[in-house]
Formats: structure tokens, sequence, C-alpha cells
């Protein structure tokens, strides 16, 4: 049996181990963006997404579980709640989109280059001419068929509740005549069930301290769970918005 110290120095040299192979599969994502997406079609690129996201999970030693049904295609708004860093990177792997984000993720060290690398539109939350914009530009990204993402409450949740969803950016999905499809994101721990706080990132937490505590565990479940989509009829985005927290709510409670 392994004395409490060693444990720790194994948890350490792990989440050493799996950064250096991390950085190396983010620097190979880069290139592929940089010299391959240009001259692929925009299914080709989702493919190579996809692919890229779920071998990023294996390499941190996340288990992706994806419950219900994912969208076929486009065009449809997904809503999730966020929860983490992680959230973009476990969606992408379940099944790639196109995210909306809060505009200072696009300077996470390498993660941001390769998040704006995949065409993510990044918004001024507290400003709502850019809110605006934004929303135009999902609605131009509906009209052509795809799968936008965004995390309506807006900033990262501790998991316990969700907090209010904010319904400007539902305004893209009812002037594209789009529906919009509820997710619910979880990290358990895959031997007791109960939430994993590795991937968290919420308060004062740092993105460094939190991206750490994951690349230590070996017990991460990363839990996507499609709820059923649904059109506006005829309901205001508030409404909506309401309504749509309420299914993921449902579906978080569903999740195990």
């Amino acid at each position: 049996m392994n004395a409490p110290g060693d444990t720790v120095r194994g948890g350490h040299l792990r989440a050493a181990w799996r950064a250096l192979r991390a950085v190396w599969h983010v620097l190979r994502g880069l290139w592929i963006i940089r010299t391959e997406f240009g001259r692929l079609t925009h299914a080709q690129s989702q493919l190579i997404v996809r692919e890229w996201s779920r071998r990023m999970l294996a390499i941190m030693g996340v288990a992706l579980d994806v419950q219900g049904q994912a969208p076929a295609h486009g065009p449809v708004l997904v809503v999730a709640n966020h929860l983490s860093w992680l959230d973009i990177l476990v969606m992408n792997a379940a099944h790639p989109s196109r995210f909306v984000s809060k505009a200072d993720a696009q300077h996470w060290p390498l993660l941001g280059s390769l998040i704006t690398g995949a065409g993510t539109l990044y918004i001024e939350r507290e400003n709502r001419r850019d809110a605006l914009r934004v929303v135009h530009r999902m609605a131009d990204r509906l009209r052509e068929g795809e799968t936008v993402s965004v995390f309506p409450e807006g900033t990262t949740g501790d998991g316990t509740q969700l907090l209010p969803f904010h319904a400007n950016l539902l305004q893209a999905a009812i002037s594209a005549s789009a529906p919009v499809q509820p997710v619910a994101l979880r990290y358990l721990d895959r031997e007791r069930g109960q939430p994993h706080p590795g991937p968290v990132f919420v308060g004062d937490d740092t993105l460094i301290a939190s991206v750490w505590r994951t690349l230590r565990s070996d017990t991460v479940r990363a839990v996507v769970r499609y709820g059923t989509p649904q059109r506006a009829g005829g309901r205001d985005r508030r409404t909506w918005a309401e309504a749509l927290r309420a299914e993921v709510q449902a579906e978080l409670n569903a999740a195990r």
C-alpha cells in the first residue's frame, strides 16, 4: 500500500505528463486549423474538431458519457449550464458546434487561440450593443444550417443550482426560426457517482488550479445529456428562457 506522500507525488507526476501531452495536442490542433480548415467543408472541419476533442479528453483522463440524442443537423441553438473551462471541449467531443463565449476566453493561454481558430463568437456581456451584434451573427449562422451553442447563465456556476438564464441570445433562434435544444453538463466521480470538484471553475478559483486538479485525477466523468429540441411557439424570449432553464434543470436531475 502506498504512503500518502507517494500518492500525492504520483498525482503530480501524472498531471505533469498529461500537461505535456496536452500542450503538444493543442499545438497540433492549432497547426491543423491554420493549414487545413481553409480548404475543408464545414462538415469535415466539425469531424476533425470532434475527434481532436475526444483525443484531448483521453489525454486528460476524462471519460465522456453522452446521454440522449445530439442534434442530427442544424439549424439548432444549443443551451447548456456552465461549470468549467472544460465545457466547450466536452461538448465538442459529444457533438461539435460553433460556440458563443465571453470575450476574455480568447486570452486564455493556448486554449484561447484554439477556440478562436475553431470559429468561436466572442461577446462583451456587459455591452448591449455588442450583444446585438452577436445575435445577428448567430442568426446568420443558424440560417446557414449550423449548430450554435451558448451558456445562457453568462458565467460559471458551482453545479449546486442553475443561475438565471439571460434571454437576449435566444433572439437569434427566434429570428432564424430555429429550434433550441437544452443540454445538461455534469462532472462526476466515476467511483462514487458524486459531483467531481476538479473541473469546476468558479469564484476565486484560477484557471491553472482547475486544470491541474483535473489533470491529477483519474476519476472524472463528463456527462453530456441532451434534452428534446423545442421551438418558441409564440413565446417571447424571456418566457422561453425560463422554460429552457427548467428543462436544463430537469435534465441535470436525470443525468447520472
